[in-house]
């Protein structure tokens, strides 16, 4: 089998005969007109023969060169669709999301094993981000958040509820609320302050109980750290009970008593161009089924046919 030319001179050809010109060309290709010639020429020295018939301000292709031509420019038409549809394959099978740090890391990371087994044909990739994405911008494809709607018009089918109970460790013995005069209260710190931000002076309001200090205890700055202090024994936690629901189900912590305060919701949130995306199509059947198997409730959506908040 006889060795094919150089690519690049192939490919400078190619650039040369479809614009006419060494010029164009070398702009085309980032090049000097000198490297274009020499390409060329190159090429020349290879097949025996002239391809171009160069003359002051202009070129042309030689019988040789408009035999050679078409055939290179099929070629090289070819390989760069083929290269788009492996990019664009590559970029399908990918899907991020995005969501809070203490939701990606209490619930959505234990959980991942099953939407790699169910999708293996979908890279899934996690974007814990404490700032709102924008989903529009492409820098994710879909995103959980914690809140109520709207959601700048964008789709948001509602998830779950969030609730807020005291959350220790069995090694402390507690049973009951009195016996939280005894203990540590675990105190974290909320920058968005509404209704629903759980706090123990509420959760003591809410319980009938007018005989704690709530202001003492420890204060920790970020959700991941109160649950691992409680885990560790270090006091009471007014936690989520959705983000502590692995280490509730190993055992790693319990929730002696009531009551519960309510917290906002969970939602999937998309664009309405995504409405139709496979990827986010798959994400969301993925999250209902867990959200099924936690609860035990059919929460299964047939089609993406929801509200826009």
């Amino acid at each position: 089998m006889n060795s094919l030319p150089p690519l690049a001179s192939l490919r400078t050809f190619e650039a040369a005969a479809r614009h006419m010109s060494f010029k164009r060309a070398a702009d085309e290709l980032g090049v000097t007109p000198t490297a274009v010639s020499h390409q060329i020429r190159l090429l020349e020295e290879t097949v025996g023969t002239r391809l171009f018939d160069r003359k002051p301000r202009q070129v042309s292709l030689t019988e040789a060169g408009n035999l050679l031509y078409p055939v290179f420019r099929e070629a090289f038409s070819a390989m760069t669709e083929a290269l788009g549809k492996i990019r664009r394959t590559s970029a399908r099978k990918a899907v991020t999301v995005t969501t809070t740090t203490a939701f990606a890391s209490g619930w959505l990371v234990p959980k991942t094993r099953r939407f790699n087994i169910t999708n293996p044909g979908i890279t899934l990739r996690l974007q814990p981000c404490e700032t709102v994405v924008d989903l529009r911008s492409g820098e994710a494809d879909c995103a959980i958040r914690y809140g109520s709607p709207p959601f700048s018009n964008l789709i948001a089918e509602p998830l779950m509820k969030e609730r807020f109970a005291p959350l220790c460790s069995p090694r402390l013995g507690i049973r009951t609320s009195d016996d939280l005069k005894a203990h540590t209260l675990l105190h974290s710190v909320w920058h968005r302050q509404d209704d629903f931000t759980p706090t123990w002076h509420k959760w003591c309001i809410h319980a009938g109980i007018d005989d704690i200090d709530t202001a003492a205890g420890t204060v920790l700055t970020s959700d991941s750290h109160v649950i691992q202090s409680a885990i560790a024994g270090q006091g009471v936690a007014l936690l989520s009970v959705v983000l502590a629901q692995e280490a509730l189900e190993n055992g790693l912590l319990m929730q002696p008593f009531g009551p519960e305060l309510d917290g906002h919701g969970y939602y999937f949130v998309y664009s309405p161009e995504k409405a139709d995306d496979m990827k986010v199509l798959a994400i969301r059947k993925w999250l209902f089924a867990e959200i099924g198997a936690s609860t035990g409730a059919d929460v299964t959506r047939e089609g993406p046919d929801v509200p826009h908040f």
